[in-house]
Formats: structure tokens, C-alpha cells, sequence
């Protein structure tokens, strides 16, 4: 009896997992089918139309593959045809034989694609996808490697990609990205492989891309990119750099040592070549050619131990090069051509070696060759660029001294200014007095919570993009919650009773309703509304709205309000604890990322805004989890809008945060 009952639980077990398996492969099969659909039927699915078997056991090829990890599809490549790319005048729309046609919607193929929920690597190239990137592509929050080059992509690289936390690799060239680099790359904090090659884009280089350390390449070659490249030596795994073809016009700055390549042509950089670089031992190939680099020549940089190609043609180097450099045993092509250089050329760089090809035509040595110019011909470009040295340095002098001047008689006005303003001081204070009373109690003015300081890290974890904080009417939120009936009731928090509610668009909310004690002006409240509304940040449950009645019957000491939040569906943390519910139960890299999250919101709200936000009500009730397990803190900045007076006692352990 006992065997039969052990084999009829394995059969019953492996039944189960068989059926859930099974199932699982058909909902995959259909989401590929339909993303098939939405790139109107590319030759390289072709194979998924009649296909009935395992789709992780797909034959892969060249054009497409599909990889599984317990039956999970985990990386997906489809590498389309659509090669031939259009004018600069794309304008962002469809193009016959180039896009996918205009009925294409890139929103509902970035939400069909996202259902995919367990993709780690994703390749999609040359299928003549067009449109901006949508935002919910974070949704996608496994991807390690995202690849969408070659398509018909533009506008700004969407700020929730920075939630993208585990993503170690971002290419997305040849599309037609424009606006600035964003300035919140470093949120991705795992990235080795950057690269946004042959778009639109402009600005400066961010300099947020010199905090990641883990960066190996680094391609931002044929943009628009202006201004200064700042000092790169801090990248200290970096391998690869390719910044040609953009308009980069500063002096070149400090690389770090582990570099192995370095394109830089076609730019404006001027000044010298830094000494620096003659100590990159690793380097094999550096392209400096096309700019408007000065100065000697370092000859440290010939004898590098792997250099191989060194390209400097084209600038306005000057000088001569030692009798006797030495150069190194793997270098194969040097480019010294069209510069102001004079003297013999060193036998290293001779013409009868065969195995090293040397360009050098276009400068002033002396050499039996018709390719040179004469060396007055460079003494007198390099007397000119002595001469327009010593008019610059004069300049900068004159516009120091102007500087002082300027900043002299400015700090006599305003000693000036500052004796006058005293001497009508006492009055203003007496006017004022009596505003700043009213929000004397939570220690922040009315102006402070107006004006608000948010640091860059606000903007930095993709905050351009929350919604706009709106004030509702009390009708709007009547007719969300079916006149706030007990079937929307979702429970009483810390402080204030909750409804979830739906809005006119859809959109499903949380409604948090409270009574506060009116110790303040309805004005003053609204400027604390105001300043809650600012704390955006991924952490957080986001703020987008409120409502201000001060009309309750029967109590003329209370205001009622009501925040609309966000609604975040998969409940709090306390019931994915094991204790609580076994089956809900979180594995502990889970919660170690649920803890982490939680810290960068109590982190943002100490130190991202001021004055910061304490008191935030931190336990495990307040902490919520959206679809994807990403953790948001409820109930923070509640004394804002309170006083420790007013508040409730929080049942539970509560952290002071």
C-alpha cells in the first residue's frame, strides 16, 4: 500500500508539472506569435507558423534564436534585413521599404514584448522598428543585455530605463535617438557595454558616466556631442573608447591606464598630447587624427609595448621627432601626415621597413620626397601659433582684471544697498509676523516648502517622467469609489482610512482619507500639499493628487483630505514574510532587494530634498510591492502635512526613519 500511494504522488507530482509546463509553453509560443504579428510577419518567424514542438528546443540560427531556462524563454534575437537606412531627413514617420509600415504601434509591441517577464537578453536589429521608445520597457526588469540598433528609434532614451538595474550591456545604434545623453547612466550601476553610436544626439558628454566603474566600452562615435570630455581615468576597467565624428573641442584628457583602444578623430581637440599617454602600456590602436592638436610630439607613445596603429594625421603638431626613438615592436601603421613637423625622420619610422607602413607627407621634413613643404612654411605656422598663444594669454589676463573690477563695484553696491535695506528691516519684519506664524509649528515657512531644493539624484533615478500631482474634486473621488462604499475599502493604515478607487481614464487608484485638525490656514495646507507632492522617486508611492474639504458637517475644527496615490497591487511586505503566508513567501535575494530599495528611499528622503523628510513611518505594513516585487514606501512625509500631535500611534514595530 505504501509503494502504491508513493507512486501515485510522483505520478500526480509529475502530472502537475507537466500540465503547468506545457501550459507555460503555449502562452510563450503565443506572445512570439503575436510579436510576429506586430513586425508584420519578418521571414526570420517564418518558422514559428506551423510549429508544434518544445519552443525552447527551437533550432537556432544566425537571424533568430531562443533560449530557455526551465522552460522559461530567457533571451530572444531577431536579426531582421531592413538594412538599407534612410537620409538624414527622417522625420519620424513610416517609410516604404525602409520602417514597418505606419499602422505599426510601438506601444503595443513594447506591451505584448514585456510579458516576456523573464528575459535576460533581448536582440532585436534591423526589423525597421520606428517610433519612440516607450517607457514601459522597464517593465522588462531581468534584461542584462538590450540591443535594439539598426531600426528607425527617436526622441530621448526613456528615463525608466534606468530602473533597469541588472542591465550590463545598452546598445542602441544607428537610430535616431536625439537631445542630450542622459545624465542618469550611472543609475546603471552594473553596465559594461555602452553604446549609441550614429544617432542624434547633443550636448556634452554626462559626466555621470565617469561613476561607472564597471564600464569596459564606451561608443558614442558619429553624434553631435559638443564641449569638454571630462577626465576619464577613474574608469578604471575601461578598454575601449570611440568618440569619432563628434564635436568635441576641449583639451584631451587623462585616460585610464587599462585602455586598449582610443578613437577620437574627427573632433576639435586642440592643445598637446598629453605625456600621460605614453604610459597607457595596454593601448594598441589610437586614432587622434582630424583635430587641431599643438605641441611636440611625446615619443613615449611610439614605443608603447602593444601599440600597433597610431593615427595622428591632420592636426598641427609641430616640432621634430628624436634622432633616436624608439619604436615599438608591434606597431604597424603610423599616420603623421599633413602636420608642421620638421627635421630628419627617425630610422624606426624609415621608409624601407617593410614591416611597418609610415604616412608622413604634408610636413616640413627632410626627406627626398615631393610631399613636403618647405620649413619656412612651418616655422611660420608655428611663430603664428606662438603669437596666438601670447594674444590669448593676454586676453585671459585683461578678463581677470576686468573681473575684479566688475567684482569690486559690485561689493560696493552692495554694502550700499545692504546699509539702505537695514534701516527699513524692522517695519517689513512687523508685516510679515503674522504669516510666518502660522507655520511656525512644523518648523518649515511657507516659502522654504515652496521653493524646495531637489539635489540631481532626483533626476538621476528618472523622475522627468512622474505624472503631474493634480487636485481633484470631491465629486471626482465619489464617483472613483461609488461614494466611498464599504466594496472599495481597503483597510485603515497608520493613519487615515484607504479606498481603492478608479478614475475616469481607467486608472486604477488609492485613496487615503484623513481629518486634520485646522491649526493652519487652508492656504498653508496647500503649500504643505504642494511640497508632498514633489517626492518623486521609484521608491516611493507616487503622489498624484489631492483634495481639500473643509466643509465637514457637524465639525468645525477639522479639514478633510483626501491624497490619491498610486495603487500598487501585490499587497505589502508583511504578507510575503514566510511566517505570515508560506506560499507568498519571499527567497532572500528577494528581500535583500526590497530592503535595498527601501534604504534608497529613506536615503532620498533624509538627504534628496530640503528639508528633508523624517519620520516616515517605516515598517513592514508601509511597505508595498508592485507587479514586478519592486518595493515602494507608503506613508512617507506624513509630517509634512501634520504635527507629531495630530499623528496616531502605528501599531506594529515602526522603525523612525
Amino acid at each position: 500500500m505504501g509503494w502504491s500511494s508513493w507512486l501515485l504522488f510522483l505520478y500526480l507530482s509529475w502530472s502537475f508539472f507537466f500540465s503547468r509546463t506545457h501550459e507555460s509553453q503555449i502562452y510563450q509560443l503565443q506572445l512570439l506569435l503575436q510579436l510576429r504579428k506586430h513586425l508584420e510577419y519578418p521571414s526570420q518567424l517564418g518558422i514559428l507558423e506551423s510549429y508544434n514542438g518544445d519552443l525552447c528546443n527551437l533550432s537556432s540560427s544566425p537571424n533568430l534564436g531562443v533560449v530557455c531556462l526551465e522552460d522559461t524563454v530567457t533571451e530572444l534575437k531577431i536579426m531582421g534585413d531592413k538594412l538599407v537606412k534612410v537620409s538624414n531627413d527622417f522625420n519620424g514617420f513610416a517609410i516604404p521599404n525602409q520602417t514597418l509600415s505606419e499602422s505599426f504601434s510601438i506601444d503595443s509591441f513594447v506591451t505584448t514584448l514585456t510579458r516576456l517577464t523573464s528575459l535576460k537578453v533581448l536582440r532585436l536589429v534591423s526589423l525597421g522598428i520606428w517610433g519612440p521608445l516607450p517607457d514601459k520597457i522597464h517593465r522588462l526588469y531581468s534584461l542584462e543585455v538590450l540591443d535594439l540598433s539598426s531600426n528607425f528609434l527617436f526622441g530621448s532614451i526613456p528615463p525608466q530605463l534606468s530602473r533597469l538595474v541588472k542591465l550590463n550591456s545598452l546598445t542602441l545604434n544607428g537610430n535616431y535617438f536625439n537631445g542630450s545623453v542622459p545624465e542618469w547612466l550611472d543609475s546603471l550601476s552594473n553596465l559594461t557595454i555602452l553604446s549609441l553610436k550614429s544617432n542624434r544626439f547633443n550636448g556634452q558628454f554626462p559626466s555621470s558616466i565617469c561613476r561607472i566603474i564597471t564600464l569596459t566600452d564606451i561608443a558614442l562615435s558619429h553624434n553631435h556631442l559638443t564641449g569638454k570630455l571630462p577626465d576619464l581615468s577613474t574608469l578604471s576597467s575601461l578598454h575601449m573608447l570611440d568618440l569619432r565624428e563628434n564635436k568635441l573641442d576641449s583639451d584631451l584628457p587623462g585616460m585610464p591606464k587599462e585602455l586598449i583602444t582610443v578613437l577620437l578623430s574627427n573632433n576639435s581637440f586642440s592643445g598637446n598630447i598629453p605625456g600621460q599617454y605614453g604610459q597607457l602600456n595596454q593601448l594598441q590602436h589610437l586614432d587622434l587624427s582630424l583635430n587641431n592638436l599643438s605641441g611636440t610630439l611625446p615619443s613615449s607613445i611610439f614605443s608603447l609595448p602593444n601599440i600597433s596603429y597610431l593615427n595622428l594625421a591632420e592636426n598641427m603638431l609641430s616640432g621634430s621627432l628624436p634622432n633616436h626613438l624608439l619604436c615599438g615592436s608591434k606597431l604597424g601603421f603610423v599616420d603623421l601626415s599633413s602636420n608642421k613637423l620638421i627635421g630628419v625622420l627617425p630610422s624606426c619610422l624609415g621608409t624601407m621597413l617593410d614591416k611597418r607602413v609610415v604616412k608622413f607627407g604634408g610636413n616640413c621634413l627632410s626627406v627626398d620626397t615631393q610631399n613636403q613643404h618647405q620649413e619656412s612654411y612651418c616655422n611660420v605656422a608655428n611663430e603664428e601659433g606662438k603669437q596666438s598663444r601670447c594674444r590669448a594669454v593676454g586676453i585671459l589676463v585683461a578678463a581677470i582684471a576686468g573681473a575684479v573690477l566688475v567684482i569690486s563695484l559690485l561689493a560696493m553696491v552692495a554694502v550700499f544697498l545692504r546699509r539702505r535695506y537695514r534701516s527699513g528691516r524692522t517695519f517689513e519684519q512687523n508685516i510679515i509676523s503674522k504669516v510666518e506664524q502660522d507655520n511656525i509649528l512644523t518648523g518649515v515657512s511657507s516659502e522654504v516648502l515652496a521653493n524646495a531644493r531637489f539635489i540631481s539624484e532626483v533626476a538621476k533615478l528618472g523622475t522627468q517622467g512622474a505624472p503631474v500631482c493634480r487636485v481633484f474634486t470631491l465629486e471626482e473621488l465619489k464617483e472613483a469609489t461609488n461614494n466611498f462604499d464599504s466594496s472599495s475599502f481597503m483597510g485603515e493604515g497608520s493613519i487615515g482610512k484607504i479606498y481603492k478607487g478608479r478614475l475616469e481614464n481607467g486608472t486604477y487608484v488609492a485613496i487615503r482619507s484623513l481629518s486634520l485638525l485646522k491649526k493652519h490656514s487652508i492656504q498653508n495646507l496647500k503649500v504643505r500639499l504642494d511640497m508632498l507632492s514633489k517626492l518623486h522617486h521609484p521608491h516611493l508611492v507616487g503622489l498624484l493628487g489631492h483634495c481639500v474639504d473643509s466643509g465637514i458637517q457637524n465639525d468645525s475644527s477639522s479639514t478633510k483630505v483626501f491624497l490619491v496615490h498610486e495603487y500598487v497591487p501585490n499587497g505589502n511586505y508583511r504578507t510575503h514574510l514566510s511566517e505570515m503566508c508560506p506560499e507568498k513567501a519571499l527567497e532572500w535575494p528577494d528581500r535583500l532587494a526590497i530592503l535595498i530599495g527601501v534604504a534608497k528611499a529613506v536615503h532620498f528622503l533624509h538627504t534628496g530634498v530640503i528639508p528633508g523628510a523624517f519620520n516616515n513611518r517605516l515598517k513592514t505594513d508601509n511597505i508595498l510591492l508592485d507587479e514586478h516585487r519592486i518595493a515602494k514606501l507608503s506613508e512617507y512625509g506624513m509630517s509634512i502635512i501634520t504635527d507629531e500631535t495630530e499623528k496616531t500611534e502605528a501599531k506594529g514595530d515602526v522603525l523612525k526613519s
